[in-house]
């Protein structure tokens, strides 16, 4: 294991690297974050779909968080595996695969007879994800022309995107039309299976080139194998107060909102898109400033700096409710791209498992939260819940542990 860092030889050798990038493949950077759009929209409905499901099945909360786990577990456990096996022997084509099983999924829960059936569905979707992420979050890295942040943050915006419109689009669609209407949804899963063949395609002509700049341009400064491991155990422990404290927000803020404020399902899954949206919108700056000024700093401001916010949201009304959820989404979600391209660096030449153990960790936190914190409410409150998840962003001090590993003479060359 081994880790870039700023020194001399960081800074002479920049250049050529520099020189050797070819410009960022833009087309090729919409497409993957189109299907990306695609694919956690669909993912979404899933959790736009549980006051439904709640009702038509007649679950508790505990069982609606084993649906979130459920799905979660599977987009976890296979994605560190799929990254290991793709650094090895990349898979372009697996791409559509990954959206087929996605697509297969859908279909099931649309006409899922009972909640078995829907976990065996909410499993076909994680495996869609598990196998959809660390490929196409190569291919951003491949399609970057050197601006990593900048391609993940186009990337991941898009799956951000898509996880917002979900619940508008079941508040239009599924709500009045009910359980089979979920159906429709995969003519999208189909233009997105389109578009990955254009992306795999494209994968299978550049990936020899990608891989020939990278040899030619090896990190020439290491870290100690401890520094690094340490490294990666404080991500992943802001990866952890990250995505256990948006599984409370997004798995149950649908039912806070209509248990706290009074709001019909419409209107409360509307709060959710709001918030949602702007999650989106906060995964499109993360990227960027991070290129300009470093991962770290962006990492340390996104967690920690959400603290104040978290904390007041449990004794806010309606409009402050809201208000805080929108700073809230924009502030925590710059730092997913951030902390995804500093892992990146630090382990160079591992882009597949270092994404797959991320995605899937970030996965599998998420469903975690959404089963343990359901098992709370069922035992406590909603409420309750809120006031304790308030405390997590509190965790953000760990990234003052990280170690330096920016090389400056990058950053001034994409200022």
């Amino acid at each position: 294991m081994s880790a870039t860092s700023p020194t001399a030889g960081a800074l002479s050798g920049s250049s050529a690297a520099a020189a050797d990038l070819p410009g960022a493949a833009f087309g090729v950077l919409g497409a993957i974050s189109a299907s990306h759009l695609i694919n956690d929209m669909m993912q979404s409905l899933i959790l736009a779909m549980y006051p439904i499901l709640k009702g038509d099945f007649h679950l508790s909360f505990g069982q609606i968080g084993l649906i979130t786990l459920t799905y979660q577990l599977t987009a976890s456990l296979f994605q560190p595996l799929v990254g290991l096996y793709t650094d090895k022997k990349p898979t372009p084509y697996s791409l559509p695969i990954g959206m087929t099983f996605t697509l297969s999924g859908l279909l099931l829960l649309a006409f899922a007879p009972s909640f078995a059936v829907v976990l065996v569905a909410a499993a076909l979707v994680g495996t869609g994800s598990s196998i959809f992420h660390p490929e196409s979050s190569r291919v951003a890295r491949m399609a970057s022309g050197g601006r990593h942040g900048m391609a993940q943050s186009l990337f991941q915006v898009g799956g951000n995107t898509g996880s917002a419109l979900g619940p508008l689009l079941a508040a239009a669609v599924i709500v009045p039309f009910g359980q089979r209407s979920v159906a429709w949804f995969g003519l999208a899963a189909m233009v997105g299976i389109g578009l990955l063949v254009g992306v795999s395609r494209w994968y299978a002509t550049h990936h020899a080139a990608h891989r020939a700049r990278a040899a030619r341009n090896p990190p020439t400064v290491t870290l100690p194998r401890k520094k690094v491991i340490g490294a990666i155990g404080v991500l992943l422990l802001l990866i952890f107060s990250k995505y256990f404290y948006i599984a409370g927000i997004s798995s149950f803020y649908t039912f806070y909102l209509i248990d706290k404020f009074g709001l019909s399902v419409p209107s409360a899954q509307f709060h959710l898109f709001v918030f949602l949206f702007a999650s989106a919108l906060g995964t499109l700056v993360g990227g960027p400033i991070g290129d300009r000024i470093g991962r770290k700093p962006v990492i340390w401001a996104s967690i920690l700096g959400v603290a104040p916010f978290a904390l007041l949201l449990p004794h806010a009304d309606l409009f402050w409710t809201t208000t805080l959820t929108i700073v809230i989404g924009l502030v925590l979600s710059s730092a997913f791209s951030a902390i995804l391209v500093y892992a990146q660096e630090l382990i160079p030449g591992k882009v597949g498992m270092v994404s797959g153990l991320f995605f899937g960790f970030a996965f599998g936190m998420g469903g975690l939260g959404a089963a343990l914190l359901g098992l709370l409410a069922d035992h406590t409150s909603i409420d309750y819940v809120y006031r304790v998840i308030a405390f997590l962003p509190l965790l953000g001090i760990v990234a003052a542990l990280l170690p330096n590993i920016e090389r400056p003479a990058r950053r001034l060359k994409l200022a």
